[in-house]
């Protein structure tokens, strides 16, 4: 350590959180520091997360991807959001897109109309009222307009991609600016017995790495912030009580959606994201309700086409560290806690935990109350995650599974109670805070799962506005501008098509 900082960072573990580390450090620091990153090819990635929320552009964009060469090098495919199949009761499905549903036109929210003209007869649903999901359910794409005054400014979207190819892309532009990589598996971690910072990395063949920080993405193991320090682990499965997972890829089939499915089964909930090669599938389940056989065999009598590889056995526990930032090591990914990717945020809390971490960068004077910062920030983005995760289990009527019965009576966390309270009384969306999730996505899951409030905002009747034929024009101008929208596949063919 020098008198301006830190002069190396060590990352333990590749895949998806280790490059993504790799090539956000480089870029931030313009190679300033030595960044190295130590992963075994002998050791797996876990590799089934392929779907992504928005937020992930703008991590492309500050390291400066191209869209279509990232979509190209990953196979990728684009994302409107996610339809949920079966949640809150067998044979309904409802649409959490990305973007909001049209735009508020005064000053009462556009649900409180809708809510008013429902009260009145009208039993148009919600989703109706989404650009995303009128594209969406057509299979076209294109990116939104940057006008805001056109409806086709209204939505948003994200990616479906194959984690490993994304991992390898990333590793070779990180390469490519600096970054060194060490191939090894690390037997042993060597601490200073003053402070119990880690000091030095020992390789198997016995080469050894020393640094001055240390980020851990060594996965659910945790070799750093819990083998080596003893952090701790804070266990959520009381509240989401799925811990284990079955994946399998399948053939591509027609329709080619730009949407990720979640459907609900007996004992927890199957995920299928496509991809420009193939199909991603998996099972995510409560082990205490259904046996790992049956959930395998529920997944493949359930798959589009043939599977490509042999299923895939997870196990996991949900919840987080009970430190994300101990010492002089920073935990990511499933290092740091591990949220079923139900709303696909694991490579978001990825990102934001980088992000969070150039924000607060050590310096070797001030990492106590840079840790400090670190783990509250992350701590109330973790809680207010889980409590959205959380609400898509609570509101539902089904019966037929003891998951249901159990997750649909379950106590919930005070903070989701007191935001489902206010919402069932006036569809009022209250929120602790800036959080990931805002009110068009709570709003998607409440009023898809049938959580109706018992009334509606009394101004709307008070502003002089005809919700009624507010929300038919915002239909029409909506069907108005679809033909134009190509198909999926059409614009991946013509932009980003892979070379497969």
């Amino acid at each position: 350590m020098t008198d301006a900082g830190y002069t190396s960072v060590v990352i333990v573990g590749g895949g998806s959180a280790g490059w993504m580390a790799a090539a956000a450090l480089v870029h931030a620091t313009g190679g300033r520091i030595a960044i190295e990153v130590v992963e075994s090819e002998a050791i797996g990635v876990v590799g089934v997360g392929e779907a992504t929320i928005p937020p992930i552009k703008l991590f492309n964009q500050l390291l400066g991807i191209d869209e279509n060469e990232f979509v190209r090098a990953t196979h990728g495919s684009f994302k409107l959001g996610i339809e949920f199949v079966d949640w809150s009761r067998k044979g309904r499905s409802y649409f959490h897109p990305f973007g909001t549903h049209a735009r508020d036109f005064d000053r009462v929210p556009l649900h409180q109309y809708w809510l008013q003209v429902r009260a009145g007869g009208d039993d148009t649903p919600f989703d109706e009222y989404s650009m995303a999901w009128q594209i969406a359910r057509r299979n076209g794409f294109s990116p939104p307009a940057q006008d805001p005054r056109l409806v086709q400014s209204t939505f948003d979207y994200a990616y479906h991609f194959d984690t490993i190819l994304y991992g390898q892309f990333l590793r070779r532009r990180a390469e490519a600016a600096g970054v060194k990589r060490i191939e090894g598996k690390v037997v042993e971690v060597r601490q200073a017995a003053e402070t119990g910072h880690v000091e030095t990395l020992v390789l198997e063949d016995g080469r050894t790495v020393s640094g001055d920080f240390f980020i851990d993405c060594t996965g659910f193991f945790g070799l750093l912030i819990e083998k080596a320090l003893k952090t701790g682990y804070e266990d959520w499965t009381h509240w989401l009580p799925c811990d284990r997972a079955v994946a399998v890829p399948c053939e591509s089939a027609e329709p080619f959606t730009p949407y990720t499915r979640s459907t609900a089964r007996e004992a927890g909930w199957q995920w299928r994201i496509p991809l420009q090669h193939r199909t991603g599938n998996g099972y995510v389940y409560c082990s205490r309700f259904v046996e790992d056989d049956a959930a395998t065999q529920t997944l493949m009598g359930n798959l589009d086409g043939k599977p490509l590889a042999e299923p895939r056995h997870l196990r996991f526990v949900t919840g987080r560290r009970k430190q994300f930032w101990n010492r002089n090591v920073v935990a990511l990914g499933l290092a740091a806690g591990f949220m079923e990717p139900l709303e696909s945020t694991s490579l978001h809390l990825i990102q934001s935990g980088i992000m969070r971490f150039l924000a607060l960068f050590p310096d070797g004077q001030n990492d106590a109350l840079n840790a400090q910062e670190f783990n509250r920030l992350t701590v109330e983005e973790y809680e207010r995650i889980r409590d959205f995760l959380v609400l898509h289990y609570h509101a539902t009527t089904r019966k037929d599974g003891e998951l249901w019965r159990y997750t649909s009576s379950m106590d919930i966390p005070d903070s989701l109670a007191y935001r489902m309270e206010h919402f069932r009384a006036t569809g009022r969306l209250v929120s602790p805070g800036p959080e990931l999730f805002l009110n068009p996505s709570w709003l998607a899951v409440y009023l898809g799962q049938d959580v109706i409030p018992e009334a509606h905002d009394p101004l709307t009747g008070m502003t002089g506005a005809d919700g009624a034929a507010r929300l038919a024009g915002i239909k029409k101008a909506m069907q108005d501008v679809l033909p134009p929208v190509p198909s999926h596949a059409a614009y991946i063919e013509r932009f980003c098509k892979a070379d497969i």
